[in-house]
C-alpha cells in the first residue's frame, strides 16, 4: 500500500500527483489551483502541499466558500474593526491574517461572489488585507491554495469568475483524479477504510469474495473517495466478520456482467483469487525462423493485436473495461485501437 500524506494509491495518476506534490510544495509561495469532482480529496491535497513546505509551521487555514453566506465570508476572510457594523462590539482578526505565514486554502472558490474575488486579487497582488471598517492595509505573507469542481474558465467566459483572478489562482494547476479513473487504487482504499472502521470493534472485518471487488472497480463512482469511505462504514457495521458476496452489496453497486472477467490483485482483507485467468483462444503467431531471422516487431504487433481484440470480447466492446482487463490506460488503449485500425 502506498500511502502519501493521508492519501492512498498506487496507480499511475496518484504517483504523478504525490511527484507534483513534491515538487509544488517545495517552491513555498506560488498560489495553486486544485480541479477535481466533488470527493476526490481536494482537501488532503492541499495540506499535503502545506506538510511539505518551507511553511509547514505555520497555520494552515481552511474556508470553505460555498459554506459561508455572502454577507459573512468577506468578516470571516479578511477580518472587521470595532464599530464596523451592528453588532461588531470589537475587532477580529479575518482568516487571511491568521494564515499569515502559512496557508490559506479556500475551496470551492468558484463560489465566490465578484465583490470578494476583486478583494481577495489584491491580497495576491499588493500581499496586504484590510479589513471590513478599516482604513489601513496590513501585509500578509500569506501562500493561497484555491479548489473547485468548477470549470473556472467557463466560468470566466460567461462573466461569473475574474479573469485576471483566475490567472493568478491558477500558476501551478493540480488535478485530482476522479475514483473512476483509477480503479487499482479502490482494494488499497477498502483495506484502509476498513482498518479505520473496526479499530474499535472487537469483531474481524468483513472480507470481499473476488466477484464483490471487481463489481466495486467496475462502478463509476459519482461521489469518488468519499462514497467509497460511506459505502465501507455500512458494509463493516451490517456484516462484521462476514464474506460479501455480490448479493450483498447495495443494488446499484452490483456489476453481474463481470462474473467471468479477469480476477484483480487483491489487498489485505480481500479474499484471494485462487486461480489466474485463461487466454483461451489466444495462441502467440508463429515464429517462421528464415535464414535472415524473424520480425521480432511484427510478431510482438500481432499478438497485441489479438490481446486487444480479446480483452474487447470479453468486456462486451466497453472499452474502459477492457483497458482495465489489459493494465492499460483507457486513453492509450483507444489510440492503440485507432493505430491498428482494430475497430469493429
Amino acid at each position: 500500500m502506498k500511502s502519501f500524506s493521508g492519501m492512498i494509491g498506487r496507480s499511475p495518476q496518484m504517483c504523478e500527483l504525490f511527484d507534483l506534490i513534491e515538487r509544488v510544495a517545495d517552491e513555498g509561495d506560488s498560489t495553486v489551483l486544485i480541479q477535481g469532482e466533488s470527493g476526490t480529496g481536494k482537501e488532503l491535497i492541499a495540506r499535503a502541499i502545506h506538510d511539505r513546505s518551507p511553511r509547514k509551521t505555520g497555520n494552515f487555514v481552511p474556508v470553505n466558500c460555498a459554506a459561508i453566506p455572502d454577507e459573512l465570508l468577506e468578516s470571516e476572510l479578511f477580518g472587521y474593526v470595532k464599530g464596523a457594523f451592528t453588532g461588531a462590539a470589537q475587532s477580529k482578526m479575518g482568516r487571511v491574517q491568521y494564515a499569515d505565514g502559512g496557508t490559506l486554502f479556500l475551496d470551492e472558490i468558484g463560489d465566490m461572489k465578484p465583490t470578494l474575488q476583486a478583494k481577495l486579487l489584491r491580497v495576491l497582488q499588493e500581499r496586504e488585507v484590510e479589513q471590513v471598517g478599516g482604513v489601513k492595509a496590513t501585509k500578509v505573507n500569506v501562500r493561497v491554495i484555491a479548489a473547485t469542481h468548477q470549470n473556472l474558465e467557463k466560468l470566466v467566459e460567461e462573466g461569473r469568475f475574474r479573469e485576471d483572478l483566475y490567472y493568478r489562482l491558477a500558476v501551478i494547476p493540480l488535478d485530482a483524479p476522479p475514483l473512476r479513473d483509477r480503479p487499482e487504487d479502490i482494494p488499497l482504499l477498502i483495506d484502509r477504510f476498513m482498518l479505520i472502521f473496526c479499530r474499535r470493534k472487537a469483531d474481524q472485518p468483513p472480507r470481499f469474495e473476488e466477484i464483490s471487488l471487481r463489481s466495486l472497480m467496475a462502478y463509476p463512482w459519482p461521489g469518488n473517495v468519499r462514497e467509497l469511505e460511506n459505502l465501507i462504514q455500512r458494509l463493516v457495521i451490517l456484516h462484521r466478520g462476514k464474506t460479501i458476496g455480490l448479493s450483498a452489496l447495495p443494488l446499484k453497486y452490483r456489476c453481474e456482467s463481470l462474473a467471468e472477467t479477469a480476477p484483480v490483485l487483491p489487498a489485505e482483507g480481500v479474499k484471494e483469487a485462487s486461480a489466474p485467468v485463461s487466454t483461451g483462444e489466444l495462441e502467440p503467431p508463429a515464429a517462421n525462423w528464415g535464414e535472415d531471422g524473424l520480425d521480432f516487431n511484427l510478431l510482438i504487433s500481432d499478438f497485441e493485436d489479438q490481446l486487444i481484440r480479446h480483452a474487447l470480447r470479453r468486456s462486451g466492446g466497453n472499452k474502459k473495461e477492457a483497458a482495465r482487463l489489459l493494465n492499460l490506460k483507457r486513453t492509450t488503449l483507444i489510440e492503440k485501437i485507432k493505430k491498428k485500425q482494430l475497430e469493429g
